[in-house]
């Protein structure tokens, strides 16, 4: 078994233990400067070009549903218009 197998075993192992299915709820009390932060760094995270090790081997369902928890993050914090401007510098 390679490095990279080993590693999709593992993050499947750990994603399946017992109560890891279970909704949480979370009450950030952050900065708009960590939110924007946040939300980008989780998209940059899950992005296929950029992961390498653990996150390589994130299930699509995971990774659908951190993309939602950073929009939402962004959203929430009313950085969406100041977010998609600042993309369209850095596709340039």
């Amino acid at each position: 078994m390679n490095e990279k197998e080993l590693v999709g075993v593992l993050l499947d192992t750990v994603l399946s233990a017992p109560g890891m299915a279970e909704t949480v709820k979370i009450d950030l009390k952050i900065s708009r400067k960590n939110a924007l932060l946040l939300g980008n760094l989780i998209s940059k995270g899950i992005d296929p070009k950029s992961t390498n090790g653990l996150l390589d081997s994130m299930p699509k369902e995971a990774a659908e549903q951190l993309t939602e928890v950073s929009n939402e993050i962004i959203q929430k914090s009313g950085l969406t218009d100041l977010n998609q401007k600042l993309k369209s510098l850095t596709s340039k």
